[in-house]
């Protein structure tokens, strides 16, 4: 099973937004929703602050409690990897997944009811290319690539540089790293 993973460089991230633009152009994400967001942390006392931008979107777990709890099976990992998929044509719009996420990255497509979220553009990565916030980004903080490669870029990250993940006591195994 190819096992996808995105890395976001926390010290490079300058919290722009064009990964989100560039997400809502290239996936159609209707006016005011959103696929992924960045998050600003504030952490210190005045004159010792320090700021981290964070790009946050589905963590496309591993052992992901969403497709677990989908009643049809509109929740569905892609092309036997872990990228987490949505058919809109199985989704009913019941909101299982969107409880049993612990991201909040879900939301309700309007008019139509069913269920949207990121897929990491699998609409490019299934011809090569990376998501198009990750080809957007101008200050090069975002990666993706193959994690069971260890000569791809996040592999490379990962084993060089300290990073987290969100909510790792969940067991749902997020994809999405950051680096401090």
């Amino acid at each position: 099973m190819p096992h996808f993973a995105m890395v976001i460089d926390t010290k490079t991230c300058i919290g722009c937004t064009d990964c989100v633009d560039a997400c809502r152009m290239e996936n159609n994400v209707p006016e005011g929703l959103c696929y992924d967001w960045v998050v600003e942390i504030t952490e210190g006392r005045y004159p010792e602050l320090k700021t981290e931008f964070r790009s946050e979107r589905c963590n496309h777990c591993s052992n992901a409690t969403c497709v677990d709890a989908c009643p049809t099976g509109a929740s569905q990992y892609w092309n036997g990897s872990n990228i987490v998929v949505v058919d809109a044509t199985r989704c009913t719009g019941c909101k299982a997944c969107i409880a049993a996420c612990p991201y909040d990255s879900r939301l309700i497509m309007e008019p139509q009811g069913y269920i949207g979220k990121c897929t990491f553009c699998v609409h490019r990565v299934q011809y090569g290319e990376d998501p198009a916030c990750v080809a957007t980004c101008p200050a090069h903080a975002m990666h993706f690539g193959l994690l069971d490669d260890p000569g791809s870029a996040v592999s490379r990250l990962l084993a060089t540089r300290a990073h987290y993940v969100l909510a790792p006591e969940t067991g749902n195994q997020p994809n999405v790293f950051y680096l401090r």
